[in-house]
């Protein structure tokens, strides 16, 4: 059974295997930092009106207050790309090493208001000339670091100014609208499979720029690791979100434009859908 919680503008919403609820007297904060969200929604949901499905226009990203954190290096894929990207400032045998080390690396992605949802607009830095998306899986975690729920995430990326110097990685990372997350909140109390799929596919004046996929089961780190490393000696009073790395890299010779729409699917979560500003 299938349970995906929404956060919307007239409410919050629950998806229970393709019947719609409304859950009456909630706050989308309270939700989504509650160690006992599945019980909760369990003890709610026929308590609550049947609705017919939103439309998307009218749901929001899936985030309160929460911070948005990130993995990099968990996939061999991204490994090998971030090693070619920075050889020239000589930075590729870093990515190697963290790939192979016990501590992953973890880096602050995004505070709230730089996040959007699906069918909203991500953006490109206008003065980076190498952009892509990359396909995630996220975690949603309580403050305690219980995992309560996944989403589909997307994490832009400036790969030159990245390259230009691993130092760089804030200005390649962090800036307005580079974080996508949504539709909404597949609730779980039982660890993801990894044979789920992640698929994305860019769009480019109506026909296939560039598509891929991968599987959970790629990953190098697992995600109990991840979460303890980042819950280590680092506090999440709202809860935080956690993208969890991305195996799905286009070729060095493409680069985003504007007006390009980006589909990421994950089995089972959802799909989040976004154009390029």
């Amino acid at each position: 059974m299938a349970t995906k919680l929404y956060r919307g503008v007239n409410g919050e919403f629950v998806d229970r295997d393709g019947e719609w609820y409304r859950l009456p007297d909630t706050d989308w904060h309270d939700l989504t930092t509650r160690e006992d969200l599945a019980e909760f929604i369990d003890s709610r949901i026929f308590r609550s009106s049947r609705v017919n499905r939103p439309d998307e226009s009218g749901l929001l990203a899936p985030i309160a207050a929460q911070e948005v954190w990130a993995a990099g290096v968990t996939y061999y894929r991204s490994r090998t790309a971030r090693m070619e990207e920075s050889q020239t400032a000589g930075g590729g045998s870093f990515y190697d090493r963290v790939y192979h080390a016990e501590r992953p690396e973890l880096f602050f992605k995004s505070s709230p208001h730089r996040v959007v949802g699906s069918g909203a607009a991500v953006r490109i830095r206008k003065d980076s000339k190498w952009n892509v998306p990359e396909p995630e899986l996220a975690l949603l975690l309580t403050p305690s670091g219980k995992l309560i729920g996944y989403t589909v995430g997307n994490d832009m990326s400036s790969r030159d100014i990245e390259g230009e110097n691993p130092l760089y990685l804030p200005q390649a990372k962090v800036y307005d609208r580079s974080c996508a997350l949504g539709p909404g909140i597949l609730v779980s109390s039982t660890p993801i499979r990894p044979e789920i799929r992640i698929q994305m596919e860019i769009v480019r004046a109506g026909g296939s720029a560039f598509s891929d996929e991968t599987t959970l089961a790629q990953m190098k780190r697992t995600l109990p690791d991840l979460i303890e490393y980042l819950f280590r000696e680092n506090s999440f009073p709202n809860g935080c979100f956690l993208l969890t790395g991305t195996g799905i890299i286009p070729p060095d010779d493409f680069s985003l434009a504007p007006g390009d729409r980006i589909r990421i699917s994950i089995d089972e979560v959802g799909t989040l859908e976004n154009f390029v500003e």
